[in-house]
């Protein structure tokens, strides 16, 4: 055995190690392009009411459920804007989105909840919901053409779904969402 207490005939050498890891990391980057361009049939989403509608949020892209928490205003917002809270310690810009959408806004309630962003989406954020619905997975609903009264056009969320019971869904993208100017745009 060598120094390093490793068998020097079995142990890989350098130009190995680096073939294998070349190797893993080709792997591992097509898994993350299939998952990115593959179809969403299947996922599991987390179902929410804003604005007295139904939306889904795909849930590797939230972090954590948790009751309202105190509000600090931030003056010279936008009103979707609502503020900053306190979650798990770090502060988190808190917006209603049922009102960025022009929805009318969330109203609250004993059962209004916080959503936050997945920590990998880099935005320490999370959006005010009516209320939280629970789980859905998609390949159990029907894709669907936009409802009429559905909210406007964009690219983060332009997927519509319906159950069997005629309940319309909308999946929201917040990847997509983080995007948009006007929501990065928070200021007046």
């Amino acid at each position: 055995m060598g120094a390093s207490g490793r068998d020097p005939v079995t142990a890989p050498d350098g130009a190995e190690r680096r073939s294998r890891l070349r190797q893993y990391q080709v792997q591992l980057l097509e898994r993350v392009q299939a998952a990115a361009s593959g179809p969403v049939a299947g996922g599991r989403e987390l179902g929410v009411q804003l604005g007295g509608r139904r939306f889904l949020l795909d849930l590797t892209q939230i972090g954590e459920i948790a009751p309202p928490q105190a509000l600090t205003t931030v003056p010279l917002a936008q009103p979707w804007y609502l503020g900053l809270a306190k979650l798990r310690g770090a502060l988190c810009g808190v917006v209603d989105l049922a009102r960025y959408l022009d929805l009318g806004g969330v109203a609250g309630g004993p059962q209004a909840r916080l959503v936050s962003f997945a920590p990998g989406l880099g935005c320490p954020c999370a959006l005010l919901v009516e209320q939280v619905l629970g789980l859905r997975r998609l390949d159990e609903l029907e894709p669907a053409a936009a409802p009429a009264a559905a909210a406007p056009a964009a690219p983060w969320c332009e997927q519509y779904f319906r159950e069997r019971d005629g309940a319309h869904w909308t999946r929201l993208d917040l990847a997509l969402l983080l995007r948009e100017p006007r929501f990065l745009q928070v200021g007046l």
